[in-house]
Parts: C-alpha cells; sequence; structure tokens
C-alpha cells in the first residue's frame, strides 16, 4: 500500500518540523489531514477509522482535563505553590521547593498545567525588591519545566504519552507507579543538583530571598468541591479501578455545578491535543495494515530493543525528532510482539519523558514556560541546551539502570 506509506511519512514529517511552510497548518491539523487522506485512498473504510480510536485514552484525557481545570479555578495550585516558595528564603530552597511542588503535582495532574501556574510566581519572586537584590529568573524557570517532565514520568496520569501507554499496555495505575516513581524521585534530586551546578554562582553565598507576601484568592466551595473529586478519583485509580472510566466520571460529576460556567471549563481544555491523538490514531491505523509493523519488529532483534538501554536511546532520539506522543504510537504494534511488552512500555514511558529535557523543543512544558516568560528573559536553544543535555542524560541512564 503505497499511500498508507507516502501518508504516514508526510503526516510524521510535519509533526517533526511543526508546521507546514507557507500554511498554517499546526500538528493537530497534519494528524487529521493524514487520517482523513488514509480513508480518501482507501487504506481505512470509515468504519476502520472510527475503529483505529482509543477511545479509552480520549476519554482519560479529556477528564483529566476538567478535573485540572477545575483545580485551577479554585486557586488550589497557585495557593500550594505560593506556601511553598513564601518559606524558601535561600536560593537552593527555593531551587528545591520549586522542584518539589512542580515535580510532584505534574506526577498526577498532568505537567503542563504546573508550568501555567509557576512561570508567573517564578517570575515575581525573582524581580522583587530593589534591583541589586534580584535574582536571575532562568535556572528557576528551567526548574519549573524540567521538574514537570522528570515528575510526569511517575504515574500514567502524568503526561500524555503516558496516557497513551497505560490504555495500550494494560498496566495496573498502581504497578505503573511503583515502577517509575523511584525513577522520577531520584530525577528530580538530580534536577536541583543539575541547575545548582550550571548556576552555582546564583546559589553560591548566602544572599536571601526576600519572598513577597501574596494574596492569593481561592475560591473554597470549588476547592473542597473539586479537591473531593480529585483525591477520590487518585484513590480509585490505586484501588485498581479503570482509569479512564474514573477519571471520565470525576470530570462529569464536576461540570454539575452552580458556581462556574461550563465554557470556561471548556475553554481550558485543549481540543488541539485531543484531534491530533484522534487522527494519529486513524493514521497508525493506517499503517498497521502494511507491511511496516513487521519490518520495525524484525528491527527490533537486530538493534536488541527488547533490552532497556537500546529501547531507551532509540525512543529517546525518535521524541525528540517528532515530539513523545507521535513516537509512542509508532512502537504501538512493534511492543506487544517484544519477548517482555510490560517492561519495554515502561521503558518506552521512561525514555519518552525523561527526553523531553534534552532541548527546548522536547517537550510542550519546555514551550510553555520559555513563551509565558519570554517578556521578562530570554531562554535560548543554547541557554536550555547546557542544562538540559546533562540532565536528560544523567536521569536516562538513572532509568535504565533501575528498570534493569
Amino acid at each position: 500500500m503505497p499511500a498508507a506509506y507516502l501518508i504516514f511519512a508526510a503526516t510524521y514529517l510535519v509533526l517533526a518540523i511543526g508546521r507546514v511552510p507557507g500554511l498554517r497548518v499546526d500538528r493537530a491539523g497534519a494528524a487529521i489531514i493524514g487520517a482523513a487522506l488514509m480513508i480518501a485512498a482507501g487504506v481505512l473504510t470509515p468504519a476502520e477509522a472510527w475503529g483505529a480510536i482509543d477511545y479509552g485514552t480520549i476519554m482519560l484525557l479529556f477528564g483529566m482535563m476538567i478535573v485540572v481545570a477545575n483545580l485551577r479555578f479554585s486557586g488550589f495550585f497557585t495557593a500550594l505553590s505560593a506556601w511553598v516558595v513564601e518559606r524558601a528564603h535561600h536560593p537552593l530552597l527555593l531551587l528545591a521547593g520549586i522542584v518539589l511542588v512542580a515535580g510532584v503535582s505534574s506526577a498526577f495532574f498532568v505537567n503542563d498545567t504546573m508550568c501555567l501556574v509557576l512561570t508567573p510566581l517564578v517570575l515575581e519572586i525573582t524581580r522583587a525588591g530593589k534591583p541589586e537584590c534580584r535574582h536571575n529568573p532562568a535556572p528557576y524557570l528551567l526548574a519549573v519545566a524540567m521538574a514537570a517532565n522528570v515528575g510526569s514520568v511517575a504515574t500514567i496520569t502524568g503526561n500524555p504519552q503516558n496516557m497513551l501507554i497505560g490504555s495500550f499496555s494494560g498496566i495496573p495505575y498502581r504497578a505503573f507507579a511503583a515502577a517509575l516513581s523511584p525513577i522520577a524521585a531520584v530525577g528530580l534530586a538530580l534536577t536541583v543538583a543539575v541547575i545548582a551546578l550550571v548556576y552555582r554562582d546564583e546559589f553560591r553565598g548566602g544572599r536571601r530571598f526576600e519572598v513577597p507576601r501574596r494574596r492569593v484568592r481561592v475560591h473554597r466551595g470549588l476547592l473542597w468541591k473539586s479537591g473531593a473529586a480529585a483525591g477520590g478519583m487518585l484513590a480509585c485509580f490505586f484501588a485498581g479501578v479503570p482509569v479512564a472510566e474514573t477519571a471520565f466520571v470525576a470530570g462529569a460529576l464536576l461540570l454539575i455545578t452552580r458556581r462556574v460556567k461550563p465554557a470556561r471549563i471548556y475553554a481550558e481544555i485543549d481540543w488541539g491535543l485531543l484531534m491530533m491523538f484522534i487522527g494519529l490514531f486513524v493514521v497508525v491505523g493506517g499503517i498497521e495494515k502494511t507491511s511496516l509493523p513487521g519490518a520495525m519488529f524484525r528491527l527490533a532483534g537486530r538493534y536488541g530493543l527488547d533490552r532497556t538501554a537500546p529501547m531507551a536511546i532509540f525512543a529517546a532520539l525518535l521524541s525528540n525528532l517528532v515530539s513523545n506522543v507521535p513516537a509512542v504510537l509508532v512502537f504501538k504494534s512493534m511492543v506487544p510482539r517484544l519477548p517482555d511488552p510490560a517492561h519495554a512500555w515502561l521503558t518506552l514511558a521512561m525514555s519518552s519523558t525523561l527526553a523531553g529535557n534534552l532541548t527546548v523543543l522536547g517537550s510542550v512544558a519546555n514551550l510553555i514556560v520559555i513563551e509565558r516568560a519570554r517578556h521578562d528573559v530570554r531562554i535560548g536553544f543554547w541557554e536550555y541546551a547546557k542544562t538540559g543535555v546533562p540532565l536528560a542524560i544523567a536521569t536516562l541512564a538513572v532509568g535504565v539502570w533501575m528498570l534493569g
């Protein structure tokens, strides 16, 4: 099926570049166009296209977006972040506090959210006081993005690619967390150490932070409601209740409200990401009808992708080439054929996530922080790379060693 190969290659090329030169076609648009072409070319029938979509992943992602939106509107994330940083008066303690909040929160509530919340807070803190007392915001901003990436490796709900892997693999939430949480914990410690080493002038000496007191607006009713829903949802995850259904029900229950207009919640949902998922499911469904999955399985045997280190290296490189969600979908047909699929899925989750710190383009979390801070500080490719590259290599090495 030459058409299937051509559509697949063109779609992934646009995903790697990020756009079509001369046109306003983004990654979500490329995935939808690729899906439509698979149907138009006769590679898939409409029924087969619908069948290729993993509705469990869509339900999980959609439900989590609603829960996170309610927590954000309640002021939960802002209050938690402010409480931690207001008690850190030394630069190193502030760095550790930011890493802890970003990393732990990202493990359960999708990493992008913490970048949106913490970036303005970090800018406010580092720019407060007299000019001679101000601090370099770059290491603290990098801490937000990198800790969000590292922390999100811990659970199925930490990031979109883990949600995909959780759905494809069938690994229980608790088992997934037991395998990858230790790697996330060591990774967060390494994040503090690497940033402190690269920016040692910022953390040397006894300079103290004069952290301004912030009045955080908290909607108590919504906080209790969303907190109870989120807590119950996480408890169900660890108890073994199906993840997708739990998140979807939790999100639906939070739409029963007298205070928050539903339109505000819907505006917080990343519809583009959902559309990209749907389109990519169909594109990958089309390529699965070709001989490519078999060829990839033979390639896996040749290069030892059934072993931890080769799989981690290959997945990390591919994730930085086409982004981690499309990279994970490439492995959809191959991993179940390997001798130990569960271990391969965990390796893929670890490496595709930690690889996000390798370059500024490796993760959406990185781009969120840099874009939101661009009016106050410029973090370019090399500024990011001098911290991101050693951190990504170190955490990937730890992950390979701990997964064995």
